[in-house]
């Protein structure tokens, strides 16, 4: 039985990765995050308490597991806070990293780390993995030197590379596009929708299992693990709206020059997926049944 080190547990990647692997009967989960355990279920798997941006807790909790695979899946996100605290955004996107890395040498881990497309600058997505980076913001930047230090790693190391990831976490604790929309429509208020900002929205559970691919094969190398369809912000929107049979007259087309966001934003990216489709047998979802998975998982929580 292999042990595998999940770092962000309880954000929306990590808790896919624990649910997907906890029942499995060659993998020795071992869940970490800052604080107490956020997940509702608590069977199957080891949980510890791991601010990652301390070296010397990183060390205790891998002398501990000695774990075969580690998924780094822990960061700083929010790109705008990442502009305002960039400290804090090069400690945990980068140092922690570093720090993991260290600890996961010892014990010949095989890593895999997750990385994002606001490496790019979106001047002509969608991108494959050897396209150039360049990135806009800070977040970005920090995302960059993070991917500069696992090549270096001397095990077998992986970078998943995502794009704007949508799901559930339990208690419905935070929202991501595809709720915000719903919700703001339901109660019939207006909203502005970017129209030239162009991704491939991701489902967490398909990010997570793109990761398990990787896992699963001890793969090497950078792979694009996103959604397949490259769609611009209003067009998610629209979607959703047409999903739950909406009123779309409430959604108004805006540029992205309006916003005044403090962090630049790459207008488009996006990933070709042919590698990890090859490689790893990668299958991800349409965003059609991202939006029903999500449905059928809200009516269930609710239920």
């Amino acid at each position: 039985m292999k042990k595998i080190l999940i770092t962000g547990t309880n954000g929306l990647l990590g808790q896919k990765l624990v649910y997907a692997l906890r029942d499995r009967k060659d993998y020795q989960v071992i869940a970490t995050a800052r604080g107490e355990n956020r997940l509702l279920e608590k069977a199957g798997y080891l949980y510890e308490t791991l601010d990652i941006t301390s070296a010397h807790e990183v060390e205790q909790v891998f002398l501990k597991h000695q774990p075969h695979i580690v998924i780094n899946g822990a960061a700083m996100t929010n790109v705008d806070e990442c502009e305002d605290a960039k400290v804090l955004c090069w400690k945990i996107n980068v140092d922690a990293v570093q720090y993991l890395l260290n600890a996961a040498e010892k014990y010949g881990s095989h890593f895999i780390h997750v990385s994002t497309d606001f490496i790019f600058d979106g001047s002509a997505g969608p991108y494959s993995e050897e396209a150039k980076a360049n990135p806009l913001s800070y977040y970005g930047e920090s995302k960059l030197a993070a991917e500069e230090i696992v090549r270096k790693y001397k095990g077998v190391w992986a970078i998943a590379r995502t794009v704007l990831v949508y799901g559930l976490v339990d208690n419905m604790s935070r929202s991501n596009i595809v709720l915000w929309a719903k919700g703001a429509l339901e109660k019939g208020e207006p909203i502005n929708v970017v129209n030239d900002q162009f991704r491939t929205p991701t489902l967490a559970e398909d990010l997570a299992n793109g990761c398990i691919l990787i896992a699963d094969q001890t793969a090497g190398g950078i792979f694009n693990i996103s959604g397949k369809e490259q769609l611009n912000v209003l067009q998610i929107v629209e979607k959703v709206a047409d999903y739950y049979h909406l009123d779309k007259s409430l959604i108004r087309a805006i540029s992205s020059k309006t916003l005044n966001q403090r962090a630049k934003r790459p207008p488009i990216t996006g990933f070709i997926l042919t590698k990890a489709i090859r490689e790893l047998g990668y299958k991800p979802h349409s965003f059609e049944e991202g939006i029903a998975i999500l449905d059928h998982q809200m009516k269930t929580h609710s239920a």
